[in-house]
């Protein structure tokens, strides 16, 4: 076995549709996330302008870096080599915190047009895509990637690694799941073993950890201590911080009593400023609605919450529900 870092770290997960820069916000500032991934930032035949990477991660104009001082790396996603390559170099120029490759997207638009999960049939170009931007960026910027175990198996998951490690890679992500597995637990753990065996790259173990105890036994499985965490977080925001409590624990055991309700129901206050800012009236509600959907595996109160707001659309009305809570 290789040497794992000296630091176990949480990473939070992009999420597309879900995990943007609003809720990175709330999730980072209840504490244990040590690193942020964006929402993917699609590249085609064109060189993006600035304002297309901060509008994604406004993050950016604050050193690449949340409110709570959590690095935010700038997730690409598309198919090809010199045009990521450019993109990645004009994206270089705003100093983010890490530059990463999406491989992982299982979005069939994405994939139709040559995007995300896809591209795990060709490691070839996957390769080359890792090096292209790799080459295209100063040497103080982690380059990244992310993949799944394959698209719709995952006879090919050691060939994508091992060429994402040749080509210069700082690290990957494995989301222990083929596009053809969507969400649908369980997640592949072993799978994620079996690449360590091959691949010295420093690994981040990815997929179905909603708890302390799923996140001990995916270290157990995978080999791997630093996982990624995405729909696990938004379920849980306190997560993160369990498990890094869990970690310092002199004992080996978890001093963290959880996330209260009244600390959740100010973060929904912040959430619903800054979605306020961000997005438009007729869409605010459901935002508040899609966390408040999540956190209902943990929270009852969350389920109550949601009842009562399930047919409310009016911004104003949010507002007072809101206002009236606590």
């Amino acid at each position: 076995m290789h040497a794992q870092p000296p630091q176990p770290r949480i990473l939070l997960a992009p999420m597309e549709g879900l995990l943007d820069h609003t809720l990175r916000d709330m999730l980072t500032r209840v504490g244990g996330v040590d690193l942020c991934v964006s929402e993917f930032i699609r590249v085609t035949n064109t060189v993006l302008p600035r304002r297309a990477f901060v509008r994604v991660a406004p993050e950016l104009l604050n050193h690449s870096r949340t409110v709570a001082g959590v690095p935010v790396r700038v997730q690409l996603l598309g198919s090809d080599p010199d045009y990521l390559a450019a993109n990645a170099a004009a994206l270089a120029e705003l100093q983010p915190a890490g530059i990463d490759l999406n491989f992982g997207c299982p979005a069939k638009t994405v994939n139709q047009h040559r995007g995300g999960a896809v591209l795990l049939d060709e490691p070839e170009l996957v390769g080359q895509i890792v090096a292209a931007v790799r080459r295209a960026v100063p040497a103080h910027i982690p380059v990244s990637a992310k993949m799944r175990l394959g698209y719709n198996d995952d006879r090919r998951a050691e060939d994508c690694a091992l060429a994402i490690e040749a080509a210069g890679a700082s690290d990957l992500v494995v989301h222990a799941r083929t596009k053809a597995h969507g969400y649908r637990p369980p997640a592949y753990w072993d799978r994620i073993a079996d690449l360590r065996q091959q691949v010295r790259l420093p690994m981040v173990a990815n997929g179905e950890i909603w708890t302390l105890a799923d996140a001990l036994r995916c270290r157990a499985v995978t080999g791997c201590e630093r996982l990624m965490i995405g729909r696990g977080m938004v379920a849980d925001p306190g997560l993160a911080l369990a498990i890094a409590l869990h970690d310092a624990a002199v004992d080996g055991r978890a001093t963290h009593s959880g996330v209260s309700w009244d600390q959740i129901v100010g973060l929904l206050r912040l959430f619903w400023q800054g979605v306020a800012l961000r997005v438009a009236p007729r869409h605010r509600a459901g935002r508040l609605k899609q966390w408040l959907n999540y956190l209902r595996r943990v929270y009852p109160q969350a389920q109550q919450a949601f009842d009562q707001l399930r047919l409310l659309n009016d911004p104003a009305k949010i507002e007072q529900w809101l206002t009236a809570q606590g």
